[in-house]
Order: C-alpha cells, then structure tokens, then sequence
C-alpha cells in the first residue's frame, strides 16, 4: 500500500473517531455570551463564573423569582435526598436543608472558587444536611438510584455536556425520582435576561425526552421562570 494512502485512510479514522465523540454536538459561530456549541440546535451558554455570585445573593432575587415559591411547590419530604446541581453560592440548597432534617443536599459545583464559598457557609452555619460535591463537566459525580430530586436552577442551558449530564442524572435517581428545571422563560422578549440564558419549553422537551424523561408538571406561576418537573421514562 502507497504512503499516502495510509496516511488518507488514518486521517479518515481519525476523523470519524473525533465525528463519534462529538456526534450529539455542531460547532459554530458563537454569538455574544454563546460559546459556539450547539446541542439539538440550541447554542449552549457561557458559564457564569464565580464573579457573578454576588448576584446569585442579591438582595432582590426573592422578588423578582419568588424563590420561597419555588422550594414550596418542589413538595419535599423531610427524609429526601435532593441534588442542587450547578449549586453556586447554595443559594437554594441551604434553603431546602431547612425543610429535610432527616435528609440530605448535595450541592454539587465544578468550580472551585463556588466548591470553597459552599464549604465554608456550610461552616459558619454549622449545616448538617448539605453536602458538597465536585462535579465535573460531564457528571455531578453522584450515587446511582440515590435521589428523589435532582434541581438545577437557571444553570441547564449552560451545561456544556448536556446529554453526558442527563444521562448521569438519569442513573442516579431512585425509582419515581424527578429532575427540576427551573428556567427563564424563553418565549416572552420582555423578560429582561440575554436571550442565550432563556430557554423554551419547546426546546426543553425536545433535549429532556431525547435523554429518556418526560414532562411530568408544567407550571408558570413564577414571575420570570419556567418551573417544569420531568420523570423517568421506563
């Protein structure tokens, strides 16, 4: 066999193998905050980094969300294990540790600057329900069949792996266990968030049953967010 016809069939291998890997994502021409990405035509967001915890903490989030309304209507048991992926500051995670004495929060990050502000609230509280746990991007690291809820709020549209997450999502809640999504609304222009970090039911539904959920409860009573509860598909 001709040198240069080895050398096209390796490079022809190589590349299917890169086409593989990939295979659920297309890159493109990213837009402002965007990171070219693209995941079932949805351009995947920037991460927020660390920085922007002051915000997560803002004073006004209570009234511009209705946070407290968010806990409420998510129906905790005190006994349940929930996860609060992409957890930040542990804005919502030390707010459900107060309603699941005989339960458990892990609030999982991937950031370390978020790992050492969560590990030294939990310390001056002196919390015994949350647990902090280091993802990574493709995985929040948890025990298989160990949930009853799993939660990320506004963080799903900037996984950068959204189909490696759901699916370690998916393995890691019990029987009956739910995943919340909680983000703002991508179909109203007049929420004032960058389209990026909006999202739509429509788009949503389409990623969540590619990955083996269904909607279970659609509810819009929050001022600015979509609060959308999805179960396991058997």
């Amino acid at each position: 066999m001709h040198n240069t016809s080895l050398l096209f069939i390796l490079l022809t291998i190589a590349t299917l193998g890169c086409h593989a890997q990939n295979a659920p994502y297309r890159v493109g021409t990213p837009s402002a905050d965007g990171t070219g990405k693209f995941y079932m035509g949805r351009e995947i967001a920037q991460v927020m980094g660390a920085g922007g915890g002051s915000w997560l903490e803002r004073d006004e989030r209570q009234e511009e969300e209705n946070t407290q309304l968010a806990i409420e209507k998510m129906r905790l048991r005190p006994n349940f294990q929930v996860a609060d992926i992409g957890a930040g500051t542990g804005y919502y995670s030390f707010r459900m540790a107060a309603k699941l004495p005989q339960g458990k929060v892990w609030a999982v990050e991937i950031q370390d600057e978020f790992i050492r502000y969560l590990q030294e609230r939990k310390a001056t509280l002196q919390d015994a329900v949350v647990n902090v746990v280091k993802g990574t991007l493709t995985s929040p690291n948890l025990p298989e069949n160990s949930l009853d809820l799993a939660i990320m709020v506004d963080v799903y549209h900037e996984l950068t792996y959204p189909q490696e997450v759901l699916q370690a999502i998916r393995k890691s809640l019990k029987p009956g266990g739910r995943l919340l999504l909680i983000e703002y609304r991508g179909e109203d222009p007049a929420i004032a968030i960058k389209p990026i970090h909006k999202t739509t039911v429509l788009q949503l539904n389409r990623e969540l049953e590619a990955n083996g959920f269904r909607l279970a409860l659609r509810d819009e009573s929050l001022p600015i967010q979509h609060f959308l509860m999805y179960e396991k598909k058997q």
